[in-house]
């Protein structure tokens, strides 16, 4: 068939982990402010395999990010004095909303992918003080580490076990409040003097991943992967796409595929009363593009927000990053974002691998009949396959998952060759659509 999508299961690529999105403090705010009972029933919507949409992933702020009322660590200091032995050390702020849902997330899917995300270290530790900008104080490298140290452990102590940390959110990103700046060279320096054999030394099992900015640096992270005895601690890259083009992770990849890749951040938003989502541009960066570029995940930013997509901090917080759910009390509506991820969340599950599929752009080739000759055959060769935008997974019960995008103004032939059978299905202009069957 002319232009089919053609899938090959023998042509595998990445593992992949799942989808989700950053469960942020305020957030959680939000739904500890809902009745139990609504709560109970929107995270099991949220997060049950077999009855919801199987979010499978969560980032968490390690401290507070934008999106918190106010700016906390868990060791906060009064102006000029330090503690250097962290006895001030306290998840006291978690304790009111971020630790309670995450345990009723858990009692829903216990196997839930657990990655954390710090914005800034402490303000003590910093070179100016400040929660906005700086960065860390040499003298205070070990001390920072052992405030990843704490952190993973006292989650542990609460049930919650951290797969992975980000060394530092947008470490070249000092607007934000709260933010700090990192150049690669300390970023190595603090992971294979201080981080790495810290963990090691508390016999702690959880990732340590670099960058976790932008696609229009790819070479933060190579820069890491140069140094080997950061390296060897390192288990991969995180990326945002605000700047950049997504093929950024594949570069990454291609240069050291012996690490992982994964996607942390994306705000995905929609004006608030529109009768229809544009969700087929969403779906094919999102979901297709990210996947198509070696990322083991994808995790939009963020989980939830109030009507007026609050709360968010002052002097650099997000005043226009809408949530996938809208939540006023035990009012919610759902997003953008939300419906993005359920094309994939839902049947992609984790431990899928990425299999072969005809891009936009790959050759195809067909066969068609002679003009002039009944029942004689020519091939035809296409240089650039006409389809549409889709990617393709096995998944660890034995079917296949394709997921397209319609991002056209006309109804579309969804053509699919698989093991020698064929389907055609339709798709709706501006649609994007999940097909799954059994291998």
């Amino acid at each position: 068939i002319r232009d089919s999508i053609i899938i090959d299961p023998r042509q595998s690529y990445q593992r992949i982990d799942g989808f989700g999105y950053a469960l942020t403090g305020g957030s959680a705010e939000h739904l500890m402010k809902m009745s139990p009972e609504a709560r109970k029933s929107l995270l099991k919507e949220l997060f049950d395999p077999q009855q919801g949409i199987g979010i499978s992933c969560i980032r968490l702020t390690l401290g507070a990010s934008d999106l918190n009322s106010f700016v906390f660590s868990y060791d906060d200091m009064p102006a000029g004095k330090e503690d250097f032995e962290l006895k001030q050390f306290s998840l006291a702020q978690d304790l009111h909303d971020v630790v309670p849902v995450m345990r009723e997330i858990l009692a829903i899917n216990p196997d839930i992918q657990i990655l954390s995300s710090p914005w800034s270290a402490p303000a003590w530790m910093k070179t100016n003080a400040d929660v906005r900008g700086g960065q860390l104080r040499k003298e205070c490298y070990g001390v920072y580490a052992d405030y990843f140290v704490r952190y993973v452990e006292a989650m542990r102590d609460h049930g919650i076990d951290i797969d992975a940390v980000t060394v530092q959110n947008e470490p070249l990103n000092s607007r934000n409040t709260p933010s700090m700046y990192w150049f690669a060279f300390e970023q190595a320096d603090f992971i294979k003097n201080y981080l790495g054999p810290k963990f090691r030394e508390a016999g702690l099992s959880t990732g340590i991943v670099v960058f976790d900015h932008n696609c229009d640096r790819p070479d933060y992270a190579l820069a890491v992967y140069n140094d080997p005895e950061a390296a060897k601690y390192v288990t991969g890259a995180a990326f945002h796409h605000y700047r950049g083009d997504l093929s950024a992770m594949s570069y990454v990849h291609e240069a050291r595929p012996d690490k992982e890749i994964y996607f942390t951040e994306q705000m995905t938003t929609e004006r608030p009363g529109q009768r229809q989502i544009a969700i087929a541009p969403a779906v094919e960066r999102l979901i297709v593009g990210i996947m198509r570029n070696w990322s083991r995940n994808v995790v939009l930013w963020n989980l939830a927000a109030d009507p007026l997509n609050d709360p968010h901090t002052d002097n650099g917080g997000c005043s226009m990053c809408q949530g996938a759910l809208t939540i006023d009390k035990d009012s919610v509506s759902r997003n953008l974002a939300y419906y993005v991820i359920a094309h994939a969340s839902k049947f992609v599950r984790p431990g899928s691998v990425r299999i072969a599929s005809t891009a936009p752009g790959d050759r195809s080739v067909s066969i068609c009949e002679d003009e002039q000759r009944p029942n004689v055959f020519r091939t035809n060769v296409t240089e650039h396959a006409g389809v549409a935008a889709n990617v393709a997974f096995r998944t660890p019960d034995g079917r296949i998952v394709l997921v397209a995008a319609n991002d056209s103004w006309s109804r579309r032939s969804i053509r699919i060759q698989y093991n020698g059978r064929f389907a055609e299905l339709e798709l709706e202009p501006g649609a994007a659509g999940t097909f799954v069957w059994d291998e």
